[in-house]
């Protein structure tokens, strides 16, 4: 039997999913958890894949640890944890393109891509997803660069590694850019605050100065169930109760 689990490097901890399945089998779940967290502890804050091979009637057990999502170590390379809710518009990282064509080279077995320069491609698409700028560009641009052949070099040569000072200067950029996007949230935050604001002023002074529908302004709306003095009672309405009967007036002048 064979179990297929995602778990954290070097933090694996009991669950129902692997109880469920090795339990009845009588294996021991925490030799299992203990020997898949000594085997994943190299990739410590990244989703790693794992494969337990059971066998029921030895009650024994191996493990196979697999490299991580391109995604895992993309934001293992940046020092992130997690990629950007509005990867468009918001970047979370500054990778150099060298490090892309090392984890490229890393999960070529694992992926379908033929060639590396495919593979650097899939990894260029994983930054689109996260928010993610290559040598401080937008990820469709390097795209087009790629297929432009302007990294053939680079992919060819299989460079991987990155100079200290293109380190810096990405780092800076990055810095300078962060600033900017957290200076036009906040004054994007500040304008929709704003009008909101504006909103329920209009609002609130448009119900007091509008006067009440079908009554002229400056006059008031009679109160419900008040009466006029003066109205003259409908034809053949009877009397309130224990009002008086008014009685005719007799003509004091008499012939």
């Amino acid at each position: 039997m064979k179990v297929k689990l995602i778990v954290e490097g070097g933090k694996m901890a009991p669950g129902p999913a692997i109880a469920q399945q090795l339990g009845p089998m009588g294996i021991n779940l925490g030799k299992v958890i203990g020997d898949v967290n000594t085997a994943t502890k190299g990739f410590a804050g990244m989703k790693v894949p794992v494969e337990i091979d059971v066998d029921g009637k030895t009650k024994t057990f191996t493990i196979s640890v697999f490299s991580p999502p391109m995604a895992e170590l993309i934001k293992k390379e940046v020092a992130i944890e997690k990629g950007s809710g509005e990867p468009h518009a918001t970047k979370v990282g500054n990778i150099a393109f060298e490090r892309l064509i090392s984890i490229a080279e890393t999960k070529m077995p694992n992926l379908l891509a033929k060639t590396l320069k495919s593979a650097v491609k899939l990894a260029v698409g994983s930054c689109v997803s996260l928010g993610i700028l290559i040598d401080n560009k937008d990820p469709k641009e390097i795209e087009k660069d790629i297929d432009q052949g302007k990294y053939d070099k680079e992919i060819d040569g299989k460079i991987t590694e990155v100079s200290e000072e293109k380190k810096a200067k990405l780092e800076k950029f990055f810095e300078v850019r962060k600033a900017k996007q957290e200076r036009d949230k906040k004054a994007l935050e500040e304008a929709k605050a704003a009008e909101e604001a504006a909103k329920v002023a209009a609002a609130t002074a448009a119900g007091a100065a509008a006067p009440a529908a079908g009554t002229p302004a400056g006059e008031a709306k009679p109160t419900a169930g008040a009466t006029d003095a003066k109205a003259v009672a409908a034809p053949g309405a009877k009397p309130a109760a224990g009002a008086k009967k008014e009685e005719p007036k007799k003509d004091s002048k008499k012939k």
